[in-house]
């Protein structure tokens, strides 16, 4: 029982270290390499995308021949090695080359994911995934502020240092997990009998639909994320950056009520409020509000993309995971994590365009376009979990 909790401080150590650096890398690569380039930064922020996309379905061929917390040791420490080699280097070159390895291995952390929910009962899964979003919602904002922080009275490259500490950390974590394992648990479990060849094609099928699915639903929801602070201080009128910051966060505080809200009617044996249909058509009224010129509209649309985002991710996490057994869930959250990634790399593309060619709110027309197509495609694409048959 004591390794979940363990494995949530794991996981938020590491969004934490992953969100530092994330908003300020303009202002990093000015300070450390004097590039002032902001299509350098864009081309850098996709590359770390691209890694990660590429790299998590290696790590998960890697664990199906050994404990993911054995991997962890190994891919954590040469994540912080190389975290000391980015804090020293002063080669643009040698950092992109070096910090983009660094982010190959850190990435292996995104397993305990599904190893997660591998420990829980079917019926904790839901709960197991509102939790993890939670932790990445509000991992994300502490890191970004602890990064912010560093960077108002410090060398930008010290953030490098805070993160091999956190990468020490998890290391000590899994350390301690291994020694309180007995160790017929260090191996990897045998994977169960299927009944037939079919039946594995027929999930795989599953899950790539559900992966399209995810691709359309990450590409609209993070359409409005690069130029939110941007849209918001224009029709506010109010520069203040800091506000900006506490409007953007909005979502999390609304995940948090979320997890809250679908805790309270699991314990009287109930589902979540709102089927994934419904909730789209909510997250596109969110989109559509945030796009009008108005405050208090602007403040309620975020609210409503909110609530229906935690509970969007929630309900399509649960469905992967209800296609398969444990020991595929490493496999097929990797393919879904590509599409998920791909979707936010399309994102990134198409939302300075749609801005320069169309103003600030266009990205959230858009959004909401691609929300009201994913809940028409909802039907074709829906999967219809089905448990396979063990020996």
């Amino acid at each position: 029982m004591r390794q979940k909790p363990l494995l949530m401080g794991l996981t938020a150590l590491a969004v934490v270290s992953d969100a530092m650096l994330l908003p300020f890398y303009p202002q990093f690569f000015a300070e450390r390499f004097g590039v002032n380039d902001p299509q350098h930064v864009g081309a850098y922020l996709a590359a770390m995308c691209l890694t990660v996309m590429f790299a998590l379905p290696l790590w998960a061929r890697v664990v199906r021949h050994m404990p993911l917390l054995q991997l962890l040791v190994f891919t954590q420490l040469a994540a912080g090695l190389l975290c000391l080699y980015c804090y020293w280097t002063t080669s643009l070159a040698g950092f992109w080359l070096l910090s983009l390895a660094m982010i190959a291995f850190k990435g292996s952390y995104l397993l305990v994911y599904p190893y997660l929910i591998g420990l829980s009962e079917e019926g904790e899964h839901a709960a197991t995934v509102g939790l993890l979003s939670v932790i990445v919602h509000f991992g994300g904002i502490a890191g970004a502020l602890l990064g912010g922080l560093l960077l108002q009275g410090a060398d930008g490259g010290q953030v490098f240092l805070l993160m091999a500490a956190g990468d020490a950390l998890q290391i000590a974590i899994c350390l301690y997990l291994l020694w309180r394992q007995p160790l017929a648990a260090l191996t990897p479990a045998a994977k169960p009998a299927v009944a037939t060849g079919g039946d594995d094609v027929g999930r795989l099928l599953r899950v790539y639909r559900l992966a399209g699915l995810m691709l359309l639903f990450y590409f609209s929801a993070y359409l409005v994320r690069a130029f939110f602070a941007l849209h918001w201080q224009a029709v506010s009128g109010i520069g203040d950056s800091r506000l900006a910051a506490a409007v953007f966060a909005l979502p999390a505080l609304l995940a948090l009520a979320g997890l809250w809200h679908n805790r309270q009617r699991a314990r009287r044996g109930l589902e979540p409020l709102g089927s994934l249909p419904v909730m789209l058509l909510i997250g596109t009224a969110g989109l559509l509000l945030q796009a009008l010129p108005d405050v208090a509209l602007l403040l309620l649309g975020r609210c409503l993309f909110g609530w229906a985002m935690f509970q969007l991710t929630v309900q399509l996490d649960v469905q992967l995971f209800r296609l398969g057994t444990a020991q595929s869930y490493a496999a097929d959250y990797s393919k879904i994590n590509f599409c998920q990634n791909l979707g936010v790399l399309a994102a990134s593309y198409a939302a300075g365009a749609l801005v320069a060619g169309q103003g600030l709110a266009m990205p959230f027309l858009v959004a909401a376009a691609g929300f009201v197509l994913t809940a028409l495609l909802y039907p074709l694409l829906a999967v219809t979990p089905r448990k396979l048959v063990t020996a």
